[in-house]
């Protein structure tokens, strides 16, 4: 039989959540991204929870919320472990985008759904793979190979192509066929004809205008409202689509000379275009052209100011300016706050580049007529003073008490258990684990501190007291000093590990900004306060359609030139994924699926193809002919069964004689030098061979279709083919006539 392969929606099947898919190839279970929303709602989790142990390997495709957000939290608490396959800047990015989203969520609520810690164990072990680059699974996904291809919309973008015996399931979400100022157009239109293609129906209803059209549209709204004295307030995403709102920004500013200043405002802004700069290998083919001719890096931006908290934009105070700050959705980070303060001025402007997430306050907004009104909570975290902090340093020092106890009668157990019931009732020395441990980075150099115990060291009658040891300093000198051992300053692998997790440079300053990393080291004991406010929404509420997406009219295109033998929807509202259903099932010759939430659809191939091996005796009887590079022989044999496994066998009667096969394309003067050899007298006439004055010898083409005689018909008693093939050519013959 054909691969088996089957497809189960975890979330993002028949609506817009989050995206998460089973795929299971031969039994090895794919998780094709892991995403969750803004909202960070476990419920939505439910699916994947119950499978999520299973997993084999993760695929993630881009680097936002919606593709990776669930990563961290599935791999502390659901029970995922297996490896991830990313892209280097999905996970550059990716990482950035957690960090982002923990630090808005901290700021404003006891968060603990994951940590900073989480989100690096999540990330530690991603695999980074390169466009096209072939990558051979072992153990139990022995057989597969797995690729990442070009899919535009996000910087590394994803288009996973997943192959088994010569099969290929292709899993491409949000891809966008145009070229954009960043990055190139997706390369999925260069698949034919895979077995499998599993596709989003987000943008089967909408059609985009023209892209200049719409440049210079969201320039102009932007400029009206600056010159009229108001601000503009842009929600994006961390890392994402706001790479290529700033390079239009950046060049139109530049170019109309304008003086109003631009803010991209996140947690991790700096380090996110830090990034970006070292990945111009994964962008358009105008901006690596770019670079080799002038050395010019596209995101040295000089119109956009990078900043990681809102004191900059305070001291503006109601100066024009446009904002470009996260979360897209507005409920967490800089945005929510920011729309709080404008949205009371009519000359403001809130400008959405992105369809909100369902339930958000961005989605609220965008309905049509907006509210005129809403209510949102604000809140921010505070020191905790005067009773509040007294009782807080009480409950603290309580706890390390009783952690010293539970920790001493511990030690005591063990001990006892250590030395069995034979050994001597001395008691040991129990030293209190708050007063005597140094901190892990004063003892790191000696190995780190150990508890000294004296139980069972009997002391010499002639000494007064129990001695602690005491080492000589027995250090090698030559002429120029004291002999250093390099062993003394390398620092150990497991903390090489921990700070050198992501690579040189990437300590924990080097994956957020200082100011982010202040806030997280500051251990002062403090408190969330919130409160519930009505804001009028004064200010005016624009979308545009920013979000790099093939429209209905493209991905119906690409989908019928793909021309996939079985194709799945997923990710689209009800009425997109009919929509784009009825079409693909009238117009093209493939099966079309739109499984719903936890429904698995099997889309195994309908080919009847079998694994069989070549068994020892067959192969020992098989005379190989060098072709090229490669070996081809003929094989008689019968189909048999050994160990449960289908085998070929030696014929068990003598297999009938077979015409000889002529494979691949052989050049006229190769032919004609083979024949000279021969004895032959052979010449070119007009474009042919000619052998004598019977027998001509030409290339059939496309174009040209010409029947003569053939030799065996003319000279059966020369088998002049047979005899080719017996002589080991290094080219191949053509139909000949």
């Amino acid at each position: 039989m054909g691969t088996s392969v089957q497809v189960t929606p975890l979330s993002g099947a028949y609506g817009e959540g989050p995206l998460c898919y089973l795929l299971a190839v031969d039994g090895f279970r794919f998780l094709l991204d892991c995403g969750w929303t803004d909202l960070c709602d476990t419920s939505q989790l439910q699916p994947l929870a119950k499978v999520a142990p299973t997993i084999d390997a993760v695929l993630l495709s881009h680097p936002d919320m919606m593709h990776l957000g669930a990563l961290p939290y599935a791999m502390k608490h659901l029970g995922l472990s297996a490896p991830v396959y990313a892209t280097e800047p999905v996970f550059r990015l990716g990482l950035l985008t957690m960090y982002d989203h923990f630090l808005s969520r901290w700021q404003v609520s006891d968060f603990d759904l994951f940590t900073l810690d989480d989100v690096d164990a999540a990330f530690q072990n991603v695999v980074r793979l390169k466009y096209s680059q072939n990558y051979i699974l072992n153990d139990k996904g022995e057989g597969i190979v797995i690729a990442p291809h070009v899919a535009g919309h996000l910087l590394g973008g994803t288009v996973w192509k997943i192959t088994k015996d010569g099969e290929d399931v292709v899993y491409a979400v949000d891809f966008n066929h145009r070229k954009e100022m960043h990055l190139n157009g997706t390369v999925l239109g260069s698949f034919v004809r895979p077995a499998v293609l599993i596709t989003d129906a987000y943008n089967a209803l909408n059609n985009q205008g023209y892209r200049k059209k719409q440049d210079q549209d969201f320039i102009d709204s932007l400029v009206k409202v600056l010159a009229s004295g108001g601000s503009v307030l842009l929600p994006v995403d961390t890392a994402g689509r706001v790479l290529e709102l700033l390079l239009i920004l950046d060049k139109y500013w530049g170019d109309r000379r304008l003086e109003y200043p631009i803010y991209f405002l996140t947690n991790v802004s700096t380090s996110t275009i830090d990034y970006v700069k070292s990945f111009l290998e994964w962008m358009g083919d105008q901006i690596a052209k770019s670079f080799e001719s002038s050395r010019a890096n596209a995101f040295l931006l000089k119109k956009v100011t990078l900043i990681i908290n809102k004191e900059e934009l305070e001291k503006l105070g109601g100066t024009p300016k446009v904002v470009l700050a996260s979360m897209a959705s507005l409920e967490v980070g800089f945005s929510h706050g920011i729309f709080v303060e404008m949205a009371n001025e009519a000359r403001n402007l809130v400008l959405f580049t992105e369809k909100g997430q369902f339930g958000t306050l961005a989605r609220m907004l965008q309905v049509d007529p907006p509210p005129k009104a809403v209510k949102v909570t604000m809140s921010k975290r505070i020191p905790l003073v005067g009773d509040e902090l007294k009782a807080y340093e009480e409950e603290q020092e309580r706890i390390k008490k009783e952690e010293a106890i539970k920790a001493s009668l511990v030690k005591e157990e063990e001990l006892k258990a250590s030395h069995g019931p034979n050994a001597k009732a001395s008691e040991p020395m129990v030293i209190d684990a708050s007063s005597s441990r140094k901190s892990a980075k004063a003892g790191s150099h000696f190995g780190g501190n150990n508890d000294i115990f004296i139980d069972g060291f009997v002391p010499p009658s002639t000494s007064v007291a129990p001695m602690f040891p005491f080492f000589e300093n027995t250090a090698e000198w030559d002429d120029f000093g004291e002999v250093i051992n390099p062993d003394d300053y390398t620092m150990k692998q497991e903390e090489m590990d921990s700070t050198l997790m992501l690579g040189p440079g990437d300590g924990l300053d080097g994956k957020i900004d200082d100011g982010s990393a202040r806030l997280l080291l500051d251990s002062a004991p403090s408190k969330v306060i919130s409160n519930e406010i009505t804001v009028q929404v004064k200010c005016s509420l624009v979308y545009m359609d920013f979000e790099g997406r093939s429209d209905g009219r493209s991905v119906k295109s690409v989908i019928a030139h793909v021309a996939p033998l079985k194709l799945v929807l997923v990710h689209g509202s009800a009425e997109a994924t009919e929509h784009l259903k009825m079409h693909c099932s009238k117009n093209l010759d493939s099966h079309v699926y739109a499984p719903q939430i936890e429904e698995t659809i099997d889309v195994t191939s309908d080919l009847c193809a079998y694994k069989v091996q070549l068994s020892e005796k067959l192969m020992s009887n098989i005379i190989c002919k060098k072709l090229g590079e490669h070996e081809i022989a003929w094989v008689d044999a019968e189909v048999g069964k050994e160990d449960e496994k289908l085998v070929l066998l030696p014929p068990s009667s003598m297999p009938p004689p077979h015409k000889p096969v002529l494979v691949g394309d052989l050049k006229l003067s190769d032919f004609k030098q083979f024949l000279e050899n021969k004895g032959w007298q052979v010449e070119f006439s007009g474009g042919a061979l000619r052998c004598g004055e019977h027998i001509t010898v030409r290339k059939i083409g496309d174009s040209q279709k010409v029947t003569v005689p053939s030799l065996q018909e003319c000279f059966p008693h020369l088998d002049l083919l047979r005899l080719f093939m017996d002589d080991d050519p290094d080219s191949r013959t053509p139909d000949c006539a």
